[in-house]
Parts: structure tokens; sequence; C-alpha cells
């Protein structure tokens, strides 16, 4: 955080809560996020085989056209905790908004208004980018990586028995959220890196300097969150790198603005200051 000035000081509560009154207070935001996730809960579970169908639709609009088609479950509680799943993943989806209003309304108490305007930007970004990196998933790579992994299978023939994809439903489901989840957390680098730049953690020409290794890790990761294919892994790593590169170019406008902002503070210090003026 950069320091505070005296105009800063009229920003911040004038007064310093006691450590009691902030638990209390962080209680009360992890209530009403706990009550947000829990009626998101309640009203996805009613619509849970709704959101399921979207949540398969990749495979039904490869396979659905063919006779036999189906999901299956082995175990008999199986399909109702995967209804289970459904709507918690939709319950998070739905609160995320409330969870994040929550978090910023027990930090914002405390930062300055220069903070509260460097903050708020990050604090809408990051649905956003979630959720571009959940249609990327959704529109273009699980459609590309189904047909991949249908491409395994293959008629009966003499001798041999026909191999055919019957995936189940909570395995399914399982690799669903896991790539969306994957995708969306992924998204976040800009806000993270930008974020770090703000801080003095991080640097543009230091993130410019580390691209290589930024490319290693980042295929690394990839391998490891997504299917063992080639297809998923390119279609996480490529755009993270891209959001690598549009990070070290946001970093370095931080670092141009914050370089401008000191200078204007010097002069405005060289200014006010009674033996630079004496003198």
């Amino acid at each position: 955080m950069s320091e505070p000035t005296e105009t800063d000081s009229d920003d911040v509560d004038s007064h310093k809560m006691p450590l009691l009154d902030h638990l209390i207070e962080l209680r009360t935001r992890l209530l009403w996020s706990f009550a947000a996730i829990a009626v998101g809960f309640v009203a996805c579970y009613l619509v849970a085989d709704h959101i399921y169908a979207f949540l398969v639709r990749p495979l039904t609009d490869l396979v659905g056209d063919q006779e036999g088609r189906r999901l299956i479950y082995t175990a008999l509680h199986e399909a109702f905790f995967t209804q289970l799943k459904v709507a918690f993943f939709g319950a998070l989806c739905l609160a995320f908004p409330i969870i994040a209003g929550q978090l910023w309304a027990f930090i914002a108490p405390g930062l300055y208004k220069h903070e509260k305007r460097a903050f708020l930007p990050f604090l809408f970004a990051t649905p956003v980018l979630f959720m571009a990196g959940a249609a990327l998933v959704y529109y273009l790579v699980m459609p590309l990586a189904w047909r991949f992994f249908l491409s395994f299978e293959s008629p009966a023939e003499e001798g041999m028995l026909a191999v055919v994809l019957e995936p189940k439903v909570n395995e399914y489901l399982s690799l669903v959220m896991k790539l969306i989840f994957a995708f969306g957390l992924s998204f976040q680098l800009p806000v993270v890196l930008m974020l770090m730049a703000r801080v003095g953690m991080v640097t543009s020409k230091g993130l410019a300097a580390k691209r290589k290794y930024a490319v290693v890790i980042t295929f690394g990761v990839a391998a490891f969150l997504t299917p063992p294919d080639v297809i998923s892994q390119i279609g996480l790593g490529v755009p993270i790198l891209l959001l690598y590169e549009i990070s070290i170019i946001l970093t370095r406008m931080v670092e141009k603005r914050r370089a401008r902002r000191l200078a204007e503070e010097d002069d405005d210090a060289g200014a006010t200051d009674p033996a630079s003026a004496g003198g």
C-alpha cells in the first residue's frame, strides 16, 4: 500500500475498532455470505436438472442424435449426490457477487480513498474474467476435447467388441466443474499480478525477464489441471500466456502512473517547503 497523506487521513474512520469488533464484523460478513450460498443452493437444487442439462450440452451436441447414448451411474447414491454437487456449484456462482460485496464491505473501511479507487476496478474485473474463462472452456475447449475422446471409440468387428463411451454422471460433472474452475481461476492472473505490482512485489521488467519460466510453469499447471489431452492443455496454456503478456503491459502502465504521482508529490512538497522557498 502507498503511504497515507494528510488528505487521506480524513478518508479513514477516525476511530480504531477493537479486535473484538473486527471479529464480530467478520462473523457478520461470513454469515451473510453463507446465507447467500444457502439460499442459492435451495434455488439451484429446485432446477438442478436444468443446470445439469446445460453442463451436459457440449457432449449432447456431439452424440445426442445417436441411438443408445446415455450417462450412467453405478452407485445407488451417485445420482443424488450429483444433484447436490450441481446445486452447490450453481449456488457458488449465484452467491459470488454477494460474497465479493461482503468482502469489500469488510476491508473498505480500512482503506484510504485513493486505495479504494485502485481496488474497485479489480473487484469488478474478477467476475468478468472468471466468466470469460468459463465461457472459453464451455464453448471451445470442451467440444474439442470431447470430440478428441470420442475418436477412440471403435465399432464391433469380428473377434472384437465395440468400444463405446458411456460416461458416469458423477465423473462427467466433476470433470466439467474442474475445467470451469481451472479456467476461471487461471483468468484471474492479470488481477493478481496487477495487485502485486501496486504493492511493489513485481515489476514489468521482472515479469518480462521471467517469461520463459512462465511458459514452462503455465503448461505444467495446464497439464495438471486439465484432462490428459493436448487440446485442453493448449486451450488453457495459450490464453494464460496471453494474459501474462497483457499483465506485463498493464503493470508497465501502473509503474508509469506511480512514477508520475510521486513526481507530482515531490513537486508539491518542494513548493511548500519553506527552506526551498527561501533559497
